[in-house]
């Protein structure tokens, strides 16, 4: 049995954000075809709920997101990342999705961010949470 205690935060058609009151961390779920709109906006989402709960660890599940959504990947990158640093992001534990495109997309927004060390990605989710509850 699952004794996490969770609260939404946020959701829409893309994306759903609950604070893990339990582990004391962001757990953010996209789902479907993702545009480079959607992205933002979602990333946007995220930054300013970190900011209002300072939650500073991330559980980025990818895992139902399909197709290419590079196009926010620059974004990601130079903008998206430096300003979660900059609220007080500790980890960010990406899932990949099993969608090449979708891996691929991830794959260049890590390559366009300046030092990640703090981002690990992961094919499996126990593994992400493993990693996340490290000290």
């Amino acid at each position: 049995m699952d004794s996490t205690r969770t609260e939404l935060l946020y959701r829409n058609n893309f994306i759903a954000i609950e604070l893990n009151h339990s582990d004391n961390w962001m757990y953010v779920n996209w789902r479907g075809n993702v545009s480079h709109h959607d992205v933002r906006a979602g990333c946007m989402e995220i930054l300013r709920l970190v900011k209002e709960y300072k939650i500073y660890d991330i559980l980025n599940n990818n895992t139902q997101v399909q197709g290419m959504w590079s196009g926010a990947a620059k974004w990601g990158g130079t903008y998206w990342f430096p300003a979660l640093r900059e609220a007080g992001l500790r980890r960010f534990a990406w899932i990949y999705s099993p969608s090449v495109l979708s891996r691929l997309s991830t794959d260049k927004t890590l390559d366009n961010t300046e030092n990640p060390h703090y981002i690990k990605t992961f094919d499996d989710i126990a593994l992400a949470k493993d990693w996340l509850r490290m000290p």
